[in-house]
Order: structure tokens, then sequence, then C-alpha cells
């Protein structure tokens, strides 16, 4: 059994896509000088009203869009008393983490009927590439989410440096007192990066929930937010060094899987994406405590 090989690049993508839509949408935050940790919980947001609104409607289209509205709508609940009332923004996100977990297994079972789990061969999941006639290297067995993840990096990178609102927003963050003397409404824009990074993560729970699989169980997210917060940290909050920090989540992830087929424990590679993206934390870390004693020195 060959262990690397190109399926492994596709498993990558397909485990780091939902990674890197929460992560993008914390980088916003970040730049825009709010500390995002609501990730786990509007990322789970994201996955249920995905299943959900696909349920209703019997399109995996509509339960993306739907999934991107509400967790945009969901993340009022940080952006309000965070930046509007200037509360800790940690505790809050915490509340936020919370009130996901129990709120969509409370909703599981009252519109949709199920606990614990749901899924039906009559829920629709996002189409493939192959099943949408198209013969993509790679990305055949994906769906048009998964390369749109790394794409919209792209896009980020290019707007925080190159346009207008970008540098404003760069400025509100880093520079809040000098935004304000020029007349920038710091707080609109904290707003607008808080409810674009919830629908981000709708957009990263709807891949999770129609894409890789397509089902709902209660904390489905299992830490994808957590590790996006930690991805952002990892990055200094830069595009391209957050984008490599997701796919070596992803990476981990999709190696685990390998490694089961080998005889791996279960327990052990579901772990394995986690423990390698703790010990890069530390690592990145060590690495900058270093640096500072150099420049000290």
């Amino acid at each position: 059994m060959n262990v690397v090989d190109l399926a492994l690049v596709s498993a990558t993508l397909t485990a780091s896509a939902p990674v890197v839509f929460a992560a993008l949408g914390g980088l916003l935050c970040q730049t825009a000088g709010v500390f995002n940790m609501a990730l786990e919980g509007q990322l789970l947001w994201g996955a249920f009203s995905g299943v959900l609104f696909s349920h209703l409607t019997g399109s995996a289209w509509l339960g993306v869009v739907g999934a991107v509205v509400t967790t945009a709508v969901y993340a009022l609940a940080l952006s309000v008393p965070a930046v509007t009332f200037r509360a800790d923004p940690v505790v809050v996100a915490v509340g936020v983490n919370l009130l996901a977990l129990g709120l969509t297994a409370f909703l599981m079972r009252v519109l949709l009927g199920a606990g614990g789990v749901y899924t039906s061969p009559d829920l629709p999941g996002l189409p493939t590439f192959a099943k949408l006639g198209l013969d993509v290297p790679v990305l055949g067995p994906q769906s048009p989410l998964v390369p749109l993840a790394p794409l919209l990096v792209a896009v980020a990178a290019w707007w925080l440096a190159r346009t207008r609102s970008g540098l404003r927003l760069r400025g509100v963050g880093g520079h809040p007192e000098a935004a304000l003397s020029l007349g920038l409404g710091a707080d609109r824009y904290r707003h607008v990066a808080v409810l674009g990074a919830g629908a981000l993560c709708g957009l990263g729970g709807a891949q999770l929930a129609l894409g890789n699989v397509t089902l709902f169980s209660e904390g489905m997210s299992a830490g994808r937010g957590w590790v996006a917060v930690v991805a952002v940290m990892l990055g200094g909050a830069r595009p391209w060094p957050v984008l490599a920090a997701c796919l070596l989540f992803g990476a981990a992830e999709a190696f685990g899987f390998r490694l089961q087929g080998l005889g791996l424990p279960q327990q052990a590679a579901d772990a394995a994406p986690y423990v390698i993206t703790l010990l890069a934390l530390v690592v990145a870390a060590a690495t900058r405590g270093r640096r500072r004693l150099l420049e000290a020195s």
C-alpha cells in the first residue's frame, strides 16, 4: 500500500478546507484587532445550518447559502458584545462556542428529529468535480468549495496588501489611534470583519458537513475551529503562512487515516493532527523566543 501518492494530496485538501475557511475568518478578525476564539462554535453552527437548509430545500447549494447567512448572523453573538460593548472577546467566545454546542444538539432533535447523528439517503451533498463531468487531476473527488478555500486566501492576501479598504482594516487593527485620527470608524471595520469571519465559517461548516461527509453529528467540528485559531497564531495573521499551517493539519489528518490502514489504532490516528499542530505551535513559539533573545543581545 502506497502511503504517499496523489490520493494523499487530494485527502489533504479535503481535510484542510474547513480549517482554511475558518482560519481565514480568524485572520481577518485578528487584522482588525479582534481576537476571535469563537471559530469552533461558528464552524459547528455552519455545519448544522448547512445540513438543515439542504434538508429543507433539497439543494446542497442552498444549504451552503443558508450556512453562510445564518453563521454570519450567529457571529453577532461575538461582534455586539466584544466590539460594541467592549466585553472581553475571549470570555464572549467561550460562551459562543458552548452555545453552539448545546443549541445545535437541541435543534437537531427538534428540527431534524434525530439525536447524536443525522443522516439520510435523501440529504443532498455537494457534488464533486467528477460528478459535474469535469476531469480535474487531484480535484476530481472534491467539491468546488475545496479549491475555493486557497483561492480566497490569495484574494485576501491581495486585498489586504493592495486595496484601500484592506489597508484601512490593517490600520484599524495595528494602529487604532491613527485610524481614529483619520476619521475611520474602527468599530464598523471590526463588525464587518467578525461578520465576514462568520460567513467564512459558514462555508467551512458546509464543506465539512456536505462535502467531506453528508451528515451532521453533535460536535462534529471536533476541534477544527481551535486548530484554525492556532493556524492564525502560527502564521502571524499572514495569509500564506496561515494557509501553510492549515495544510499541515490537513496532511496530518489524511496521513493518520492512511496509517490506520497499516494497523495504527484509530485513537492514535485521530489524535495525530492535533498533536502535530500542538508541536508546531510549540516550535514556532520557541523559535520566536530565540529570535527575540538574539535581537536583545
